[in-house]
């Protein structure tokens, strides 16, 4: 008997309550009337009538989990049983093998430190060694070490025997692509959908560009593949995003082979598309991906969100330039606007602004262990979903690295669409593309794309005019952190002193502190007026709380400010 510590004696008729928890790692056999988690259950109620006379009682809820790994505490009962405990419903936890907790040590360090905590013991009704001695802890280290060490070496049989299938061009499984089905473990070519893929290969040399090809696509009303899944969800047949395009036109798979870990093996089913077209599409990304990168384009820095950029009207955000004093200003404009047309819901944004909110949200979201756990993670367990938080961290560096050239293209490939509103931005990113980005960063992830759904990304921003510009303002307007702005403490401390020299006799006019100073007559003149400012304002500016739209060319331009001091903080602070 397993024992973490002793249950205490039963105190004046104190009854010590019993949780049962059974697991088992795959869903085979549970659907018979008598499988193993029922086993497992009888043996731990043998169990707990034997210690009836210690006052043990047996609860009667069901903590059950079929079907799921213990190598990740991902487990709707295990979450159940855990609350209990918490709240103290439970004092004994009674399981048939240590390894139907958990079969990770650090896992299991975790359990312990809970029950701990809320004075819970944890039984094992088969394996017979006291946890409340050294030696017993010792042993059950050990025993946890090995069931770790058990399922890691069975993880790795199974990776290696799915790059030995792959080696010898067996398809291993997951979501067949447009073009082929999956029938008894094999590729069968579908030759429906296999004259729309090479329709778009052709197409694609025809069109020379993704987006032209994604046009034409959604205007002849051909969408992704339709699938219908074991429980009769259904799925695809819809618009396909740039990024699907570009998965597809890379797919070895419609040559016929398969690729694994940067290697790519013949396979065994039939091409869709042959070698020359096959040469000829490669090779114009290629190019395209050069030019993207600024190559033979005369050095001018690329339009990240070029086709990807839409107002909250659904206009295009046009990329567009001007050049003042010889240097360049790229902006995002929608496209009303450079027609000349007028429109209520049209921008014009500075494209570093939008740019550099549009990749610093992709890149926090990607650093986020959470979100990524979440949104690619399900049916991970953890040494899998450790190495799928390792390359989304990789994937963050290569996406946030401005001095890699690489990084807009693989933007791009991610980004489906960017939608301007008026208080937020909406990112859309394409699941299929980031799967196999993720992938091929760390070949040893099977990650297959179960849902073709894109993923959402709100970042609480908009544009405001700031003095003679229009900027992106991330979250909230007003400041909530001191950062005072020397420009605007300036013109504030110029006028307390000019007023106090006119007040105190020192000089007599404002032509003579303009000629002092060396200061035009209507620069002092105007700038004096700010001393009349209401004393909440000046305080705000000068601790360093003012909202981003009080700009020192927004200060200058209120001179003379109006008396009434609400006037005053609804032109300045409003």
């Amino acid at each position: 008997m397993t024992r973490r510590r002793p249950p205490p004696l039963p105190q004046h008729g104190r009854k010590l309550r019993c949780a049962i928890y059974t697991r088992k790692s795959s869903d085979e056999g549970l659907e018979q009337s008598f499988n193993s988690l029922h086993a497992q259950r009888d043996a731990c109620e043998a169990f707990i009538n034997s210690q009836k006379h210690e006052g043990w009682i047996l609860l009667p809820a069901a903590y059950d989990d079929g079907g799921l790994s213990g190598g990740s505490m991902e487990r709707p009962s295990l979450y159940r049983l855990l609350a209990d405990v918490q709240s103290r419903l439970v004092d004994i936890v009674v399981v048939y093998k240590v390894d139907r907790l958990t079969r990770s040590l650090a896992d299991f360090a975790k359990l312990t430190e809970l029950f701990d905590a809320h004075g819970a013991s944890f039984v094992s009704v088969t394996q017979q060694f006291n946890t409340s001695t050294s030696m017993g802890r010792l042993t059950l280290n050990v025993l946890l070490s090995f069931a770790q060490f058990e399922r890691e070496v069975a993880g790795e049989r199974i990776r290696d025997k799915i790059a030995l299938s792959k080696r010898r061009g067996m398809w291993m499984g997951g979501l067949p692509p447009l073009g082929l089905d999956g029938i008894d473990r094999q590729l069968v070519v579908n030759e429906t959908e296999a004259e729309t893929v090479r329709f778009i290969f052709q197409k694609y040399l025809r069109s020379g560009s993704i987006a032209d090809l994604k046009r034409s696509l959604d205007a002849a009303g051909i969408v992704s593949k339709r699938r219908r899944f074991s429980d009769g969800r259904e799925a695809g047949g819809v618009c396909f995003s740039r990024g699907a395009l570009y998965q597809i036109l890379r797919n070895r798979l419609y040559r016929g082979e398969i690729a694994h870990r940067g290697e790519v093996h013949p396979g065994n089913h039939q091409p869709i598309v042959d070698q020359a077209l096959w040469s000829a599409v490669q090779e114009r990304l290629a190019g395209q991906s050069r030019r993207r990168r600024g190559v033979g384009s005369g050095g001018a820095q690329p339009a990240l969100l070029a086709d990807l950029a839409f107002d909250r009207g659904g206009n295009r955000l046009t990329p567009t330039y001007a050049v003042k004093g010889g240097r360049r200003y790229r902006y995002y404009v929608s496209a009303p606007l450079v027609r000349g047309e007028p429109s209520a819901n049209s921008v014009r944004i500075p494209a570093p602004d939008l740019e550099r909110l549009v990749t610093d949200g992709v890149a926090s979201h990607l650093r986020n262990d959470l979100w990524v756990a979440r949104q690619l993670g399900a049916g991970l367990d953890a040494a899998e979903t450790k190495r799928l938080l390792q390359a989304a961290a990789n994937l963050t560096e290569a996406v946030s690295d401005g001095h890699n050239p690489d990084s807009a293209d693989l933007l791009r490939q991610l980004i489906a669409r960017v939608v301007l509103g008026d208080k937020q931005v909406d990112i859309t990113l394409d699941r299929t593309a980031l799967l196999s980005r993720l992938a091929e960063l760390n070949g040893t992830l099977d990650l297959p794309c179960t849902s073709e759904a894109p993923l959402e990304i709100s970042i609480a921003a908009r544009a405001l005019r700031c003095g003679k510009e229009v900027r992106m303002v991330l979250g909230e307007v007003h400041s909530t952190t001191r950062s005072p702005d020397p420009a605007l403490i300036g013109p504030l401390a110029d006028a307390y002193r000019w007023f106090e020299d006119l007040r105190s006799g020192r000089v007599e006019t404002i032509a003579a502190l303009a000629e002092r100073d060396r200061q035009q007559v209507s620069h002092v003149s105007r700038t004096i007026s700010l001393a009349f400012l209401a004393p909440n304002i000046v305080e705000t500016i000068i601790s360093g709380r003012q909202p981003i739209t009080l700009t020192p060319e927004r200060l200058k331009a209120c001179r003379p400010p109006p008396l009434d001091w609400d006037e005053q903080h609804q032109l300045l602070l409003g």
